[in-house]
């Protein structure tokens, strides 16, 4: 790794950093209006959404994969009509899990 690549880095990294920091140095005394906090509530939904999305439906990354031998969508359908009906985290993410798993071991 070059010494400009090094350089890169730690300056993102300290921008980063600084961005991060400053809500917890300035604490309350940053007020944001009712609409920022009301759009920043969204925000974890979205990045996980953006994180599980492409996983799911492109498992290889490159080819889409709808149907009933993808594990990976399997999971996700499960865990996600666990969480709507009962509407708890642990058992949809444990659902997801086991389902997924019992597709992997049957389709492989």
């Amino acid at each position: 790794m070059s010494n400009d690549e090094l350089l890169l880095i730690a300056g993102m990294a300290i921008v980063t950093f600084l961005i991060r920091y400053s809500f917890f140095a300035l604490g309350d005394k940053v007020h944001f209006p009712p609409l920022v906090k009301r759009a920043l509530r969204y925000v974890p939904v979205a990045v996980l959404t953006a994180i599980t999305v492409p996983m799911v439906l492109l498992p290889d990354g490159q080819h889409w994969h709808l149907d009933w031998r993808n594990a990976w969508l399997l999971g996700a359908v499960v865990s996600g009509l666990i969480a709507w009906r009962y509407q708890h985290l642990l058992s949809a993410i444990g659902g997801g899990m086991a389902v997924f798993f019992i597709a992997r071991w049957l389709l492989a």
